[in-house]
Protein backbone atom coordinates (compact mmCIF):
# COMPACT_ATOMS: atom_id res chain seq x y z
CA UNK A 1 0.00 0.00 0.00
CA UNK A 2 1.39 3.45 -1.01
CA UNK A 3 1.79 6.06 1.86
CA UNK A 4 0.38 8.98 1.65
CA UNK A 5 3.31 12.25 2.26
CA UNK A 6 3.03 15.30 2.19
CA UNK A 7 6.27 17.30 3.01
CA UNK A 8 5.86 21.16 4.26
CA UNK A 9 8.11 23.85 6.17
CA UNK A 10 8.85 23.11 9.67
CA UNK A 11 8.36 25.80 11.91
CA UNK A 12 9.33 27.18 15.20
CA UNK A 13 6.04 27.36 16.45
CA UNK A 14 5.13 23.53 15.88
CA UNK A 15 7.09 22.33 18.87
CA UNK A 16 5.30 18.96 18.26
CA UNK A 17 7.29 18.71 15.37
CA UNK A 18 9.97 20.20 16.05
CA UNK A 19 10.62 17.75 18.70
CA UNK A 20 9.20 14.74 16.33
CA UNK A 21 12.17 15.92 13.98
CA UNK A 22 14.95 15.78 16.26
CA UNK A 23 13.79 12.27 17.20
CA UNK A 24 13.88 11.13 13.83
CA UNK A 25 17.55 12.71 13.37
CA UNK A 26 18.77 10.91 16.50
CA UNK A 27 17.40 7.60 15.17
CA UNK A 28 18.28 8.08 11.74
CA UNK A 29 22.35 8.77 12.55
CA UNK A 30 22.47 6.59 15.92
CA UNK A 31 25.39 4.75 15.79
CA UNK A 32 27.26 7.51 14.09
CA UNK A 33 29.31 8.81 15.63
CA UNK A 34 29.32 12.40 13.86
CA UNK A 35 25.83 12.42 14.99
CA UNK A 36 23.89 13.96 17.51
CA UNK A 37 24.45 12.50 21.23
CA UNK A 38 21.00 13.29 22.93
CA UNK A 39 17.66 14.89 22.52
CA UNK A 40 18.91 18.21 23.25
CA UNK A 41 21.89 18.35 20.53
CA UNK A 42 19.19 17.03 18.27
CA UNK A 43 16.86 19.79 18.84
CA UNK A 44 19.51 22.31 18.51
CA UNK A 45 19.99 21.46 14.98
CA UNK A 46 16.55 21.72 14.46
CA UNK A 47 15.91 24.94 15.86
CA UNK A 48 19.09 26.25 13.84
CA UNK A 49 17.82 24.41 10.72
CA UNK A 50 14.73 27.44 11.40
CA UNK A 51 17.15 31.08 11.11
CA UNK A 52 17.07 32.62 8.23
CA UNK A 53 18.02 31.84 4.72
CA UNK A 54 17.04 28.43 5.73
CA UNK A 55 15.53 25.55 4.66
CA UNK A 56 13.81 23.37 6.85
CA UNK A 57 10.93 20.90 5.45
CA UNK A 58 9.55 17.76 7.30
CA UNK A 59 7.85 14.85 5.72
CA UNK A 60 4.54 14.13 7.20
CA UNK A 61 2.35 10.31 7.01
CA UNK A 62 -1.52 10.93 6.77
CA UNK A 63 -1.59 11.39 10.76
CA UNK A 64 0.78 14.28 10.61
CA UNK A 65 3.49 12.27 12.15
CA UNK A 66 7.29 13.20 11.26
CA UNK A 67 8.79 10.96 9.04
CA UNK A 68 12.00 12.71 7.54
CA UNK A 69 13.65 16.02 7.60
CA UNK A 70 15.92 17.97 4.99
CA UNK A 71 17.03 21.51 5.70
CA UNK A 72 19.92 22.93 4.62
CA UNK A 73 21.72 27.07 3.98
CA UNK A 74 22.30 29.58 1.55
CA UNK A 75 25.97 30.80 0.33
CA UNK A 76 27.67 32.31 -2.10
CA UNK A 77 25.22 35.27 -1.98
CA UNK A 78 22.50 32.29 -2.74
CA UNK A 79 24.04 30.64 -5.83
CA UNK A 80 24.54 27.30 -3.56
CA UNK A 81 22.58 25.50 -1.03
CA UNK A 82 24.25 23.33 1.43
CA UNK A 83 21.79 20.02 2.02
CA UNK A 84 22.36 19.25 5.35
CA UNK A 85 20.80 17.30 7.04
CA UNK A 86 18.98 14.75 5.45
CA UNK A 87 17.18 12.60 8.15
CA UNK A 88 14.37 9.50 7.56
CA UNK A 89 13.70 6.97 10.25
CA UNK A 90 15.08 4.15 10.21
CA UNK A 91 11.53 2.17 10.20
CA UNK A 92 10.47 4.31 7.05
CA UNK A 93 13.75 4.44 5.11
CA UNK A 94 13.79 2.58 1.50
CA UNK A 95 10.08 3.42 1.04
CA UNK A 96 11.02 6.53 -1.43
CA UNK A 97 10.76 9.44 1.34
CA UNK A 98 14.29 10.56 1.60
CA UNK A 99 14.19 11.09 -2.43
CA UNK A 100 11.25 12.64 -2.07
CA UNK A 101 12.82 15.31 0.08
CA UNK A 102 15.86 15.81 -1.59
CA UNK A 103 13.37 16.76 -4.67
CA UNK A 104 11.26 19.06 -2.61
CA UNK A 105 14.72 20.66 -1.46
CA UNK A 106 16.18 20.92 -4.92
CA UNK A 107 12.25 22.43 -5.75
CA UNK A 108 12.57 25.06 -2.88
CA UNK A 109 15.83 26.23 -4.29
CA UNK A 110 15.10 26.63 -7.41
CA UNK A 111 12.44 28.89 -6.24
CA UNK A 112 14.69 30.68 -3.95
CA UNK A 113 17.12 31.02 -7.59
CA UNK A 114 19.63 28.83 -6.68
CA UNK A 115 21.81 27.12 -8.87
CA UNK A 116 23.36 24.14 -7.00
CA UNK A 117 22.76 21.89 -4.12
CA UNK A 118 25.77 20.40 -2.26
CA UNK A 119 26.46 18.13 0.36
CA UNK A 120 29.06 16.27 2.24
CA UNK A 121 28.82 12.51 2.82
CA UNK A 122 31.72 10.95 5.28
CA UNK A 123 32.89 7.37 4.99
CA UNK A 124 33.85 6.48 8.11
CA UNK A 125 33.26 3.05 8.17
CA UNK A 126 35.20 1.94 4.83
CA UNK A 127 32.39 2.19 2.52
CA UNK A 128 33.60 3.21 -0.44
CA UNK A 129 36.69 2.86 -2.17
CA UNK A 130 38.21 6.05 -0.80
CA UNK A 131 37.93 4.66 2.94
CA UNK A 132 40.72 4.07 4.81
CA UNK A 133 42.94 4.80 1.74
CA UNK A 134 45.71 7.84 1.98
CA UNK A 135 44.20 10.23 -1.06
CA UNK A 136 47.32 11.86 -1.59
CA UNK A 137 48.81 12.77 -3.84
CA UNK A 138 46.37 11.70 -6.33
CA UNK A 139 42.80 12.99 -4.44
CA UNK A 140 41.18 14.06 -7.48
CA UNK A 141 42.09 10.74 -8.92
CA UNK A 142 40.65 8.81 -6.08
CA UNK A 143 37.54 11.37 -6.54
CA UNK A 144 36.46 10.29 -10.25
CA UNK A 145 37.44 6.21 -9.21
CA UNK A 146 35.10 6.26 -6.07
CA UNK A 147 33.13 3.23 -6.05
CA UNK A 148 30.72 2.11 -3.24
CA UNK A 149 31.17 -1.02 -1.21
CA UNK A 150 28.79 -1.12 1.06
CA UNK A 151 25.78 0.82 1.33
CA UNK A 152 27.39 3.88 1.57
CA UNK A 153 24.82 7.22 1.05
CA UNK A 154 26.79 8.11 -1.91
CA UNK A 155 24.88 5.43 -3.73
CA UNK A 156 21.39 7.00 -2.85
CA UNK A 157 22.68 10.76 -3.46
CA UNK A 158 24.07 9.66 -7.19
CA UNK A 159 20.00 8.16 -7.66
CA UNK A 160 19.32 11.48 -7.28
CA UNK A 161 21.48 13.11 -10.19
CA UNK A 162 24.65 14.31 -7.33
CA UNK A 163 28.32 13.99 -8.81
CA UNK A 164 31.41 13.71 -6.83
CA UNK A 165 32.96 17.24 -6.70
CA UNK A 166 35.87 16.14 -4.70
CA UNK A 167 36.74 14.76 -1.25
CA UNK A 168 38.52 16.32 1.83
CA UNK A 169 40.94 13.56 3.20
CA UNK A 170 41.26 12.62 6.54
CA UNK A 171 38.23 14.79 7.87
CA UNK A 172 36.94 12.66 10.27
CA UNK A 173 40.50 11.27 10.85
CA UNK A 174 43.17 9.17 8.85
CA UNK A 175 41.63 7.57 6.08
CA UNK A 176 37.89 9.08 7.21
CA UNK A 177 37.12 11.86 4.42
CA UNK A 178 34.22 13.62 3.52
CA UNK A 179 32.93 13.33 0.12
CA UNK A 180 31.89 16.68 -1.27
CA UNK A 181 28.73 15.99 -3.64
CA UNK A 182 27.15 18.43 -6.17
CA UNK A 183 23.75 19.08 -8.65
CA UNK A 184 23.13 21.60 -10.61
CA UNK A 185 18.98 22.42 -9.64
CA UNK A 186 18.81 25.65 -11.69
CA UNK A 187 20.06 27.48 -14.70
CA UNK A 188 19.75 30.04 -17.08
CA UNK A 189 17.01 30.13 -19.71
CA UNK A 190 17.12 31.36 -23.42
CA UNK A 191 16.28 34.42 -22.18
CA UNK A 192 19.11 34.48 -19.58
CA UNK A 193 16.65 34.52 -16.56
CA UNK A 194 17.25 31.04 -13.98
CA UNK A 195 14.68 28.52 -14.52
Amino acid sequence: MQRAIKIVDLLAADWQSVEQTATVLLAAFAGDPTGWPDLAAGLEEVRESLGPERISRIALDEGDKVLGWIAGRSDYDGNVWELHPLAVHPNVQGQGIGSLLVADFEQQVRQRGGLTVWLGTDDLSSSTSVGAVDLYPDVLGHAARIRNLDRHPLAFYQKCGYVVAGLLPDANGFGKPDIFMAKRVGGLGVDGDVV
